[in-house]
Parts: structure tokens; C-alpha cells; sequence
């Protein structure tokens, strides 16, 4: 009552607003259930607001009505000057009389019994576009044959209708088509107008809608083209990825059909610079790529690659890096292109983005390995281009393919000159020394006068110690020796001995097994023993070259054991030229079969692959109930050709957990003799823990005021506190309590149970704690051996467990860490396979966040038959790193593997 008597009769705008959410909420029946007489004034005072001649407050009124359309005693009095409202001269009092009599009419269609007349009549004298929505959305609802109807009458001009009244007429559309409707016919044509429309959203949703309407293929073209025009004229790029996913499914249920537009789609790549867009837009077109637009593709892809050598963007190595693969990809799938594309990308060999050179590499190496007749051309061009090259990593891919693949003597020999063009002059050490003491000449020449100086400066220098204790005293000329030192190497110097002076000995192993293949070539191929025995001369000078020099003072690392060894295996085998077969075929045909198993083993996976992708189907049990979309009934929430996109929203899709693998998930968090027991059931949903709590108390006394605290330690933030409970004697309470997870680490959940007793005493009982693990943010993931080696040197978390395990087969040990850490093998079986008692292997594993976890397991079997040796863990996180060497440790304290 006193809010009736003062608040009530005021007449601000803002206490009226307020006195709204107040009816609301304040009960407005007595305890027999009856309405109170005091809301007799307050419906008189609404029914005045709603005949106020200010529209504001008219409309305000009007909206409130919506949110107590429950209560129809409050209601039917109301009724008459709401249908009032709908002739008012204001289109903000008019649009909200329709939501308002749609809200009543949804809960009591008695008190609008001519919803659907007065919506038509309604209707057609309606000029507003808001209104216009909001009494076709009522009519909808009311009488959708009459919806049906006013579509039908609008025809042709629905195309300039306003955006939100488009979207319902599609929504109605939609349902109407649920059955079998006579009018299909018409409202494709009305859907093909929409196409057109002028908002992206009406656009997508009518392209969404043909699909289901009609299989057409002139209508599915005609959604293609809508969806390629939004991805190419849409900003956001979110909604680019999800408009590029719809036309994927499109292609997939629709092959060949839109093989006609695979140029619209890749103009995509023109107008978007993300990559991830890019990314997609590539992805699909590889899928629509035919030999008969293959040509255009490449073309196209050709084209992207030559302006990414021309724009100096951020993005630019990623996209030229993507653009590569694609057309490696596309290349070695139809070979009628291989030969135009093959030397356009051996033009980026010298690229300065080593990935990109890298994936050129292999993608020459697997061209030559494939079309023979490509040999040639493709082993000239790389030779032709060794200068340009600038990484290590570049030169030993392009010295293999030379070396394998070179076969004329005139070739053999033009790669000799290359080869020595991009080491400069031979012998390197020899030729290093003279450019010092040429150096320390001048130096000499010019410093001659200041002899005497120096004599007296090196006697008055102070001594320094070395690290082995004994003395040395360092003079103005000895510092001047080492800076010329430090001159000579930093002096411009061909590519090949530039590495080879900087410490890359594994290339220059390479560039001597690659000599040694094309001395032994040449020799087995031409007549001329002199040319031959000039080329294997000089051949074995680079060797011994390259080995003096390592161990030379010119160099900043001292050559390497095993690539000494290489070398002189090198040396030694063109010393005994014609001595032994055996070797021949080592060098000349063992590793290029090796290449050739490796490549019909890729082969053969990726195809088993693409058959057990397309052979996968859903496995029913003989007892399960069969659906018929026919007979099932037809309610206003079906969909129409969205049965999948429903079961995901839902979770229809996902495995229903049963009671056991529940059981299994629940923690005791109390003790039995405690006043309160406690045990939660713990669900993991994607980036949330739901904690469902039962409390139950134990004592013949009520529990008031009880509070369940929980704290987290670890990346876990608690989105909502529990309310506060009172518990009947031996009575049960459920709690749930929602934790957010933010990064893969272990956690851990614990916290505490406060109440009041009989005696308004508080009592406390301490909770146990609940482990989060991590096995459920990591899936098994796959990655290739570049990305591996990149991120394995990048990462800085590494975490090294120690293996001793009773397991005797180390194959069976490399199973058992791959359950436990939900990780995948990423070394080919054929690399694990034979009777061996040291194993190596790499694993790869993503988290949900997207952090990545790599390990290497280096393992070996001892005498008495046990496994012995160490798991490397890397990862960005701590976390990580840590929980995992944490999962393997724990797997092997136990007698038996770990089950996931």
C-alpha cells in the first residue's frame, strides 16, 4: 500500500521504469491464492499508463505487460485498451501492442480469440517495417495458413521488405515446408529473390534454406555463389570460416556439382589476408580440383605466389608457405601440370623464409622421384641454381636430388662446376691462410715504424691467467692478429663455404656423399678415363678439404666425429673405384629405393586413410529403435535439414555416458561419521568442470544457513558461488557448482562446509580434495617431422623421466606411454618394426587450448630383459611438462599399465 499511495501516483519517467520490475517481482496473490485487492489499483493504474497521451510511457507499459503475460486475472481487464493501442498514431506504441497481445495470446488464446483476423487486418493497413515483423511473427504463431497467405500475396516484392520481416518470412518458409506443401514451387522463387537482398544475414539464411528446399543443381549453385559473394564481401572473419564451413558441406553432399565455381572461390585469396581464411578457402578448392580446371588453378595459385614476392606483409612467408603445399599438392596429383609448376617454384629456392624453401625441396625431390621424363630439366634448373641458395638445410635437400638424379656426363660435369663455383677457391684452408697473411702483410707494411712501441707495450702489459693456470700477456699485437682473424671469416665468401666455415659439417657430409654419386656415375657412364679420374681427383681435394679446414682454426665449431667419418668413408670408397660392387650399389640405388618405399608407404596410408574416412559408418545394434522422419510427428521445433547441427547443439551426438562410467567419476568428499556427507560427481564439458554435490545430513538436528566454499588451486576459476542451504534432519540436498578451466594443468579442487547447529553454534567440516587430470584436455594429434623439430627447438619447458620398467618388448613400452599420455606416434612404423633392442620415437599431442606437448621416448632392453632409458617432455607451459612426466611416473610405480 504505500508504494501505492506515493510511488504509484508519481508521474517521472524513471520511478515509473522502476515501478515496472517492481510488479514484477512482488507477490501479487495472498496465501489461499487468491489475487489481493490491492492489485485492483494497480491494474486501474496500468490501464491509465496505457491510455496516456505520452507514447513513451505507453510503450513502457506495454512491454511490462509481456513479462507478467502469467497471470490472466491481471490481464483481462487490460485486454480491450491493449487492442486499442494497435490504431495508436505512434509506431513505438503500436509495435509493442503487437508483442504484447503475442505474449498474452501465447499463454491464454482465450482472452485473443481473433488473434489471427486481427493480425491480417492489422497487417494490411500497417506501414511501419517493425510493426510490419512483429504482427507477421504473431500471425505466424496464431494461423500460419494465414502467413502463408500474406507471403503469397506480397510475391514479387518481397525482395525490398525490411531485413527482420525477411528473416521470419524465411522461418516461415521453413516450417511450412515441413510438410508437403503445395506452395514449394513459389517459395523458391520468393527464396531465389532473397539471394539478392541487401543484408549478408537474409543472404545466408535464404542460401541455407534452398539447399533444403530443393536439390537442384541450379539451386545449389545459386547458394554456392551467395556464399562465396559473403565470404568475399563479409569484414568479420569469423563469420567468413563459418560461411566457408557451410559451402564445404554444400560440395561434400553436392560433388562435381560446383566444380564450375572453383575460380569464384578463389577469389577469396584475393580479398581476405587472414590465413586461417585462406587456409579454408585452399582447402576447398583442392577438394573441387579436376583435370579440367586444373590448369586455371594452378595458374591462379601461380600468380598469388609471384605477389607474395612482392608484398612485404607480415603474413606473406606463411601464405607463400601455403600457396607452395597447395600446388605441391595439386602437381603430384595431376602430373599434366607437374612440368609448369615445377621450375615457376624452383625460383623460390633462395627464398629468405627457409619453410617455404624447405617445402620446395620436397616438392622437387618427390617430382623427380615420379616423372622421370622431368629429370633432366628439373636436375639443370637446380644446378643452375645453387648460387642463390642461402640455408643448410636447402643445400643438402638440392645436393640429394643432384646427386641421385643427375645421369649425363655433360650434367655431371656442369654440377662439378657449380658445386665449385658456390665453394670457391680449393683448397679452402690453404686459400683462408694466404687471405691472413696477406692481411697480417699490410698490417706489417703499415706498422712497421711503430715496432719499437709495441716491444715496449708487450713488456709493460700486465700478465693474464689462463684457464689452465698458466700465464699469458696479451699485447697490443696479438689483439690486432685476432681482429684481422675475425676479419678474414666475416669477409664475403661463396654460400656452400660460408656454412661450411660456419660449422655446418652435416652439409658438407652431405655435399660428399652427393661428389662420391656423381664420380661413381660418371666412371660407370663414360669411356673418357681421364675426365674421369680428373673428376674423382677433384672430388676427393673438397673432401680432405672440408676435413682440414674442420679442424683448422678458420672454422667456429671443430667438425664433428661422425661427419669426419662420413667423409672419409667418401674418400675411401673413390680411392677404391672399381674395387667394390657392393658399394656401388650402397651409393648408386639403395638410397634412392629407400626414397621410393618411403614414398609408395605415404601413398598407400593416405589412401587407407581416405577409405576408412568414406567406408566409416555409424555402428547400430540389432536392438535399437528405428526412426522414421515420416511417421514421427511434426512440431514447430524440427528442423528441416538440420538433424545434424540439432543433435550437435543438444549433444544427441555425443556418447551418452551410462551409469558405471558415472559411478566412476565420483569423489567422496567426507568422511561417513561425519555430521554431513558429501560426494560429488565430477563432469568435464569442454572448458567447464560441473560439480553436482550431494549433501546429506546425518544428524536428527535441521542445518541452517549451510555454505559450501570451494577454492582451486591451478589455472581453475570458479564462475559462481553456491547459495546458502537448510537441510531437514536427515534430509538431501544437490549443489552444483561450475569451474572454469583455462590452460592444461593438473588442478586441484578443494574446500570446506560451514553451517549453524541447534545452538546457533558454527560447525565446519574440511572437504577432500578433488584432482582435476589432464588426460581430459589432451587428444592425440599429428604433426609433420618439420614442425616437430621447429617446435621441439623453440619450446623451453622440458621435462625428463627416467624409464626402468619390467616390460621386456620395447614396441609394447611405446604402446603403453602412447594410452597413458593420450599421445600419438609420429615415427612410421616401418621405422619401429624388426627385432631390435633400442627403440627411438617421437609423440605429438594437443591440448583443447591449443598447446602442443611433444616427447621423445630413447629406450633400449638390457640383458636381464627389462626396459632401461628416458622420456624427453617439452612444451610451451610448465603444466604440461610437468603433468605429463607426472602420468608417465605414476604408470610406472603401478604393476599394470594406467587405463584412459
Amino acid at each position: 500500500m504505500p508504494i501505492i499511495q506515493y510511488v504509484l501516483t508519481s508521474k517521472n519517467k524513471h520511478l515509473k521504469k522502476l515501478l515496472h520490475f517492481y510488479w514484477e517481482v512482488c507477490p501479487k496473490y495472498d496465501e489461499n491464492g487468491k489475487l489481493k485487492q490491492e492489485m485492483i489499483l494497480v491494474v486501474n493504474a496500468i490501464r491509465n499508463d496505457l491510455q496516456h497521451p505520452n507514447e513513451y510511457i505507453r510503450g513502457a507499459t506495454l512491454r511490462f505487460l509481456t513479462k507478467i503475460a502469467k497471470d490472466s486475472e491481471l490481464l483481462e481487464p487490460l485486454i480491450p485498451t491493449c487492442r486499442s493501442c494497435l490504431e495508436h498514431r505512434h509506431s513505438y506504441v503500436r509495435k509493442n501492442a503487437v508483442f504484447a497481445l503475442y505474449s498474452i495470446h501465447r499463454e491464454f488464446e482465450h482472452l485473443v480469440p481473433d488473434a489471427a483476423e486481427l493480425m491480417t487486418t492489422f497487417l494490411a493497413a500497417e506501414t511501419d517495417s517493425a510493426c510490419k515483423r512483429n504482427a507477421f511473427v504473431f500471425l505466424a504463431h496464431a494461423a500460419i495458413d494465414k502467413a502463408v497467405e500474406y507471403i503469397l500475396s506480397i510475391g514479387e516484392t518481397i525482395g525490398g521488405l525490411d531485413e527482420l520481416l525477411q528473416m521470419s518470412i524465411i522461418e516461415v518458409i521453413r516450417q511450412d515446408c515441413k510438410n508437403e506443401s503445395a506452395h514449394r514451387a513459389r517459395y523458391i522463387r520468393s527464396i531465389f529473390e532473397l539471394l539478392n537482398a541487401s543484408s549478408h544475414a537474409v543472404k545466408y539464411e535464404a542460401a541455407t534454406t534452398l539447399t533444403t528446399l530443393t536439390q537442384n543443381p541450379a539451386a545449389v549453385k545459386a547458394a554456392a555463389s551467395c556464399f562465396i559473394n559473403l565470404v568475399i564481401k563479409e569484414s568479420d572473419n569469423n563469420v567468413k570460416l563459418i560461411v566457408l564451413d557451410r559451402l564445404e558441406n554444400l560440395r561434400a553432399k553436392h560433388d562435381h556439382v560446383l566444380d564450375g565455381l572453383i575460380m569464384d572461390v578463389l577469389q577469396v585469396l584475393s580479398h581476405s589476408t587472414d590465413i586461417e581464411v585462406r587456409r579454408k578457402a585452399i582447402g576447398i578448392v583442392l577438394s573441387m580440383t579436376s583435370s579440367r580446371n586444373v590448369e586455371e588453378v594452378v595458374l591462379f595459385l601461380k600468380k598469388q605466389l609471384q605477389r607474395t614476392q612482392e608484398s612485404d606483409t607480415e603474413k606473406s612467408p606463411e601464405y607463400r608457405q601455403l600457396l607452395i603445399q597447395s600446388i605441391h599438392v595439386t602437381a603430384i596429383k595431376f602430373s599434366e601440370v607437374a612440368a609448369s609448376v615445377v621450375h615457376a617454384l624452383m625460383d623460390f629456392l633462395g627464398d629468405s623464409n627457409n619453410p617455404s624453401a624447405l617445402d620446395v625441396v620436397s616438392f622437387v625431390r618427390e617430382v623427380v622421384e615420379k616423372f622421370p621424363h622431368l629429370r633432366s630439366s628439373i636436375t639443370q634448373k637446380l644446378i643452375n641454381t645453387l648460387t642463390e641458395i642461402k640455408s643448410g638445410k636447402v643445400f643438402r635437400g638440392v645436393l640429394w636430388i643432384i646427386g641421385e638424379y643427375t645421369e649425363s656426363a655433360e650434367d655431371i660435369q656442369s654440377a662439378m662446376r657449380e658445386i665449385r663455383k658456390v665453394l670457391g677457391e680449393i683448397p679452402i684452408l690453404a686459400s683462408e691462410q694466404r687471405l691472413l697473411d696477406e692481411a697480417n702483410g699490410v698490417a706489417d707494411a703499415e706498422g712497421g715504424e711503430d715496432k719499437e712501441k709495441e716491444k715496449a707495450a708487450a713488456a709493460a702489459s700486465r700478465p693474464k691467467v689462463n684457464a689452465d693456470g698458466t700465464y699469458v700477456t696479451e699485447t697490443a699485437f696479438s689483439s690486432s692478429a685476432s681482429a684481422r682473424l675475425e676479419a678474414v671469416k666475416a669477409a664475403a665468401k661463396p654460400p656452400l663455404r660460408t656454412l661450411l666455415l660456419g660449422g655446418d659439417f652435416f652439409t658438407g657430409s652431405v655435399l660428399a656423399a652427393s661428389l662420391t654419386k656423381l664420380v661413381l656415375r660418371f666412371a660407370g657412364s663414360s669411356k673418357d678415363t681421364a675426365a674421369s679420374n680428373v673428376l674423382r681427383a677433384e672430388a676427393m681435394l673438397i673432401m680432405t678439404s672440408i676435413i682440414r679446414v674442420g679442424q683448422s682454426k678458420f672454422v667456429t665449431v671443430p667438425i664433428d666425429e661422425d661427419s669426419s667419418e662420413r667423409v672419409m668413408n667418401c674418400i675411401q670408397t673413390l680411392v677404391e673405384l672399381s674395387t667394390d660392387r657392393a658399394v656401388h650399389e650402397a651409393f648408386l640405388d639403395d638410397t634412392k629405393s629407400a626414397y621410393s618405399k618411403m614414398l609408395t608407404a605415404q601413398e598407400k596410408r593416405a589412401a587407407e586413410k581416405k577409405e576408412a574416412e568414406s567406408t566409416k559408418k555409424a555402428v547400430v545394434q540389432v536392438d535399437d529403435l528405428l526412426s522414421f522422419r515420416q511417421f514421427s510427428k511434426k512440431t514447430a521445433d524440427d528442423a528441416i535439414d538440420y538433424d545434424e547441427d540439432v543433435s550437435k547443439a543438444t549433444g544427441a551426438s555425443e556418447v551418452h555416458e551410462d551409469f558405471m562410467s558415472n559411478l566412476s567419476r565420483i569423489s567422496q568428499l567426507t568422511g561417513f561419521s561425519d555430521p554431513i556427507y558429501a560426494e560429488a560427481l565430477v563432469k568435464m564439458h569442454g572448458f567447464d568442470i560441473m560439480l553436482d554435490v550431494l549433501l546429506v545430513n546425518q544428524t536428527p538436528n535441521t542445518l541452517q544457513n549451510l555454505c559450501l566454499d570451494f577454492a582451486t588451486l591451478g589455472d581453475l576459476k570458479i564462475v559462481e558461488r553456491p547459495s546458502v542451504y537448510t537441510i531437514a534432519p536427515h534430509g538431501f540436498q544437490s549443489i552444483k557448482a561450475t569451474i572454469k578451466v583455462s590452460s592444461t594443468e593438473t588442478g586441484v579442487i578443494f574446500g570446506s562446509i560451514l553451517w549453524e547447529g541447534p545452538n546457533m553454534g558454527e560447525s565446519c567440516v574440511i572437504l577432500n580434495d578433488i584432482h582435476i587430470d589432464i588426460m581430459d584436455y589432451i587428444k592425440p594429434a599429428y604433426c609433420n617431422e618439420a614442425q616437430f623439430r621447429s617446435m621441439w627447438t623453440e619450446f623451453e619447458w622440458e621435462n625428463r623421466v627416467n624409464v626402468n620398467s619390467s616390460l621386456s618388448d620395447p614396441r609394447d613400452y611405446l604402446q603403453h606411454v602412447m594410452k597413458v599420455t593420450n599421445m600419438s606416434c609420429l615415427t612410421p612404423e616401418g621405422a619401429t618394426s624388426g627385432d631390435c633392442d633400442f627403440l627411438s620415437a617421437n609423440m605429438y599431442a594437443r591440448s583443447l587450448f591449443g598447446e602442443d606437448a611433444l616427447a621423445n621416448l630413447s629406450i633400449e632392453r638390457t640383458e636381464q630383459g627389462t626396459i632401461t632409458g628416458h622420456v624427453r617432455i617439452r612444451s610451451k607451459t610448465q603444466g604440461i611438462a610437468l603433468s605429463l612426466g607426472d602420468r608417465i611416473t605414476m604408470a610406472q610405480k603401478e604393476s599394470k599399465p594406467l587405463t584412459v
